[in-house]
């Protein structure tokens, strides 16, 4: 398919290159969404991963599927809290409760999820509600990030809603209906909070024949005239004409009718069959065949290409038509049906890809993890409306007149490139003519959207304010500190003391940084706000230069105390989760690197480069740090006392267990400035034992109470702690469920400090 750069593509690129807003990209049949979706992933300065609701979507968009990158249980998603046998007994469902309990993440996804900044999903329409909500829930539980659909990532959404709908069974609906008003995507919990973009691209690259554009636009929005369904019918033949047709494919209904008709016609051919098996290697599941493991072809076979040729030739595309001519040991022999040229076949490769970070510069890399080699062909007398998708022929017999789902009259036609080479069949009646109502009714809800220059401005400025607000903020490199520390084995600590101290050294460096930078991260939100853009650019450029100081000497420090502990066995565990806090400040530095040509391409219009050289740098500097901490490792005698370089103790490691230090580490979190909620999700620890640690550092003047409280709920606590002569259970007996006791114990602890 040809490809040139309309204005509607361009803004596509824009919006995803420089806002952070969910996109929905869509367009008719044939307007290029999966070429522009190639030429995105080649421009793209964003860490992105593409994926796609089943096996062959993935293959065909070059990603993987939905289930295998987010490790999603087959079934369906109930976006609540609760356990899932609160709505239903039956084993097919899976809730917010049990996804992270029951279903959790391994290392390498965890990873790549944590670095990814754009999430691209392919073919939505065929893609539940409910599994976008599961996508949102597991990417918010990742970042920590709740208040921002899927945890702050930007998710691109490809698909005609025109096409075929997504499947929910009855015995599905019964339940997910108490939450959804449909199954389509746009009705995930995640996109009705938050809006996405909706751009449709218009330019039909496919079809020229405008007469046979506006049947098509009319099939697509169910505004087909009866003159319209008049003129389809003139392209009706007879059994007896169709039979007179030569090397021609039939688009039906049904995959049995599809079925039945390739098996008559090659039983129907002379000679024996011959049978040519694939070569798969390593992990390539049987539900990503592309075509049959084992080609069952005769001499005079019907086939058609289901890939692009992809030694760059073009000799062949997906749908492209041809008949078999000879087969032998070697191969395959064929004869294209448009040029009559013969030509010989060879297999083509297939990757089954997985998503991991790269060591060096903790970029998104694809792993090919299995492959599957099979000549590109398939029997092709007949195939079903749905296996059509993504399929161009310049000539088919369409049969649809059993059509029994929305939009498959559509996607038949559609699948032609002019009206030449259209033959019906069966007459098409205007009763089975059907687009989905609540594609329609989407669809013109979109009328009211903002102009889409308007909307691109916005998302400009709030993208660059999230820029500056995110870039110079550690939260998510504390809370994963924290995770691997809750995560690590509590009965273990390292013999040698410095060891022990050293990751919680880190995290503390981390917190007394942050009051520092809430105050940068205000300063900067207020020159971006006043559009002081050239004050803005200095500060960016010594805040850059003085937080890329500040975390190379955090990494310097944790690359130490790695290369220590690599000095041992039996810690392949614990480096392994040492390794994603490496990611976490890598990507957090390459964000700063970065900041000042984002922000400046944003204030002056102008296309954001990819900029990989900053992570090439940055990948050997790091590099130089980490071989220069392991050389002092291995040079130093005190790592040689035993194999393991631990002991047993009591409590190891765990700083939650530690008294004394326990209360520091909740103290250094209020200096800077996070709430005790923020605390006690960051530590792992209860409210009431958070709020404890606060009232104890209140009484000793080392935490402000009004960081926590507003003056009147003070003074609300304080006269009631009077009126009850302090006694706490007596207010707690009195309001049941309005106090809590670590309020109360802090605001006591202000009176006594006062005092």
């Amino acid at each position: 398919m040809e490809f040139e750069l309309t204005d509607k593509i361009e803004v596509a690129a824009q919006f995803v290159n420089s806002t952070n807003r969910p996109i929905f990209l869509t367009g008719k049949a044939g307007t290029g969404k999966t070429t522009f979706l190639r030429k995105l992933t080649s421009i793209t300065h964003k860490n992105f991963i593409i994926v796609a609701p089943t096996g062959i979507a993935s293959l065909n968009a070059k990603g993987v599927t939905i289930h295998s990158q987010f490790l999603l249980p087959f079934g369906s998603f109930i976006p609540s809290k609760e356990p899932e046998g609160n709505f239903s007994q039956s084993g097919n469902f899976y809730s917010q409760f049990t996804l992270g309990r029951r279903h959790a993440l391994n290392g390498t996804r965890r990873k790549v999820l944590r670095s990814v900044d754009l999430i691209i999903i392919d073919e939505v329409s065929m893609l539940r509600a409910d599994i976008l909500d599961a996508i949102d829930y597991r990417m918010k539980s990742l970042k920590r990030n709740f208040d921002e659909p899927f945890g702050g990532v930007q998710v691109l959404m490809i698909g005609d809603l025109f096409q075929l709908p997504p499947i929910v069974k009855n015995e599905e609906w019964a339940v997910l209906g108490k939450f959804y008003k449909g199954m389509h995507f746009f009705e995930a919990l995640a996109i009705q909070n938050s809006g996405m973009v909706y751009i449709e691209l218009d330019k039909i690259f496919r079809q020229k024949d405008q007469t046979f554009i506006d049947i098509l636009n009319k099939l697509r929005l169910n505004k087909i005239e009866r003159s319209d369904v008049d003129f389809l019918n003139r392209f009706f033949k007879t059994e007896a004409e169709i039979e007179k047709e030569k090397e021609v494919i039939t688009i039906t209904t049904h995959n049995y009718k599809a079925d039945q008709q390739n098996r008559k016609e090659l039983d129907a051919l002379p000679g024996k069959p011959q049978f040519f098996e694939a070569v798969v290697e390593k992990d390539f599941p049987e539900s990503l065949y592309p075509v049959p493991y084992s080609l069952e072809l005769k001499v005079g076979a019907q086939i058609m290409f289901i890939k692009n040729d992809s030694s760059g030739e073009g000799a062949y595309y997906n749908g492209k038509m041809a008949t078999v001519t000879n087969m032998d040991d070697e191969g395959i022999e064929v004869r294209m049906s448009d040029s009559r040229i013969t030509y010989y076949l060879t297999r083509e490769v297939w990757e089954n890809k997985r998503y991991a970070v790269q060591d060096d510069t903790k970029e998104i890399q694809e792993e090919v993890i299995g492959t599957f080699q099979q000549y590109p062909i398939k029997l092709a007398w007949a195939v079903t409306v749905h296996k059509s998708q993504g399929l161009t022929f310049d000539k088919a017999i369409i049969d649809v007149g059993q059509a029994f789902a929305p939009g498959q009259v559509y996607v038949a036609l559609s699948r032609l490139r002019s009206l030449d080479g259209l033959i019906l069949r069966t007459k098409i009646q205007p009763t089975v003519i059907s687009s989905d109502p609540e594609a329609s009714q989407f669809t013109k809800s979109t009328e009211s959207q903002e102009p889409l220059d308007s909307l691109l401005s916005k998302g400009q400025q709030a993208y660059m304010l999230d820029i500056l607000e995110k870039t110079f903020n550690f939260y998510e490199i504390m809370l994963g500190i924290q995770e691997f520390q809750k995560d690590s084995d509590s009965s273990l600590a390292f013999e040698d003391e410095e060891m022990n101290t050293a990751i919680p050294q880190l995290l503390s460096l981390l917190a007394t940084e942050s009051e520092n930078t809430l105050k940068f991260q205000r300063q900067l939100a207020y020159l971006a706000h006043h559009q002081q853009h050239d004050h803005l650019t200095e500060r960016l450029e010594k805040g850059s230069a003085y937080y890329q100081k500040f975390l190379l000497e955090a990494l310097a420090a944790l690359y130490k105390h790695m290369s220590e502990v690599e000095r041992f066995s039996q810690t392949k565990q614990y480096l392994e989760k040492l390794e994603e806090i490496d990611v976490l400040i890598f990507r957090k530095l390459l964000e700063i690197l970065r900041t000042n040509t984002l922000v400046a391409c944003i204030i002056n219009g102008e296309e954001i480069p990819k900029m990989e050289h900053f992570s090439r740098e940055l990948s050997n500097q790091t590099k130089d740090m980490r071989n220069a901490a392991k050389e002092t490792a291995k040079a130093n005698p005190k790592f040689t006392k035993n194999k393991t370089g631990k002991k047993k103790k009591e409590g190891g490691p765990n700083l939650k267990k530690v008294k004394g230090e326990t209360y520091e580490i909740t103290f250094e979190l209020h200096d800077a400035g996070l709430n005790f909620l923020q605390i006690a999700e960051m530590r792992g620890l209860a409210e009431s034992t958070i709020k404890t640690h606060l009232a104890k550092g209140i009484q000793e003047g080392r935490v402000d109470i009004s960081q926590h409280f507003s003056e009147e709920y003070i003074d609300e606590l304080k006269k009631l702690l009077v009126i009850h002569d302090f006694d706490l259970s007596a207010i707690r007996q009195e309001y049941p469920g309005k106090y809590d006791f670590g309020s109360l114990k802090m605001v006591l602890a202000h009176i006594n400090q006062e005092e």
